[in-house]
């Protein structure tokens, strides 16, 4: 057993082409047949399909009866995988950004941090600010919170709030998300 690499199975195939297509009669939709759709028998499909060197492939296997397309498998795959690349590369990766503070952050601390903050929100990450209480500074809750309101609101034209103040364990948390920018 050692030194073998483990068994992998084989990726199902999305769609059913050919002869792995399992109704009596098929509706093909293209540019082969007149009228742009017609229904036929899966054998009369598959022999369209061959003579004109391609394949039938069940693209809506739901409907009744099932919607087959005469295409080039392999290049249908090929754009399908594309296509997901291309959506996968424009979804919006957000990237979260962390600014801590303690209840007793001085005027000086809280504008360092803030500037922080808003080019952090300029680049359209989101902010998660929170207060870290140590030791006996858990009696300050109330400062902690102030703190983090008074934060929002300095942050108002930058970012909107996501979440209010809320305490987890020693920790106060409030989520800050950019605002829209105008294109």
């Amino acid at each position: 057993m050692r030194g073998r690499t483990p068994f992998r199975q084989r990726q199902e195939e999305p769609y059913k082409i050919n002869d792995k297509i399992r109704a009596r009669e098929v509706r093909i939709v293209g540019d082969y047949v007149e009228g742009g759709n017609a229904v036929l028998s899966l054998s009369e499909a598959i022999k369209l399909a061959e003579a004109n060197e391609l394949d039938l492939v069940e693209i809506s296997p739901t409907a009744s009866p099932p919607v087959c397309k005469i295409i080039d498998y392999a290049k249908f795959k090929y754009e399908q995988k594309k296509k997901q690349k291309e959506i996968k590369a424009n979804a919006a990766k957000t990237v979260l950004k962390e600014i801590r503070f303690g209840p007793n952050t001085d005027d000086h601390d809280f504008n360092f941090k803030l500037k922080h903050a808003i080019n952090f929100l300029k680049e359209g990450s989101k902010v998660k600010a929170y207060v870290h209480f140590v030791g006996r500074t858990i009696v300050f809750k109330e400062r902690g919170e102030m703190l983090l309101l008074k934060f929002a609101q300095a942050l108002e034209e930058y970012g909107a709030v996501e979440q209010m103040p809320k305490m987890e364990g020693k920790r106060m948390f409030l989520f800050l998300a950019p605002k829209a920018t105008k294109k």
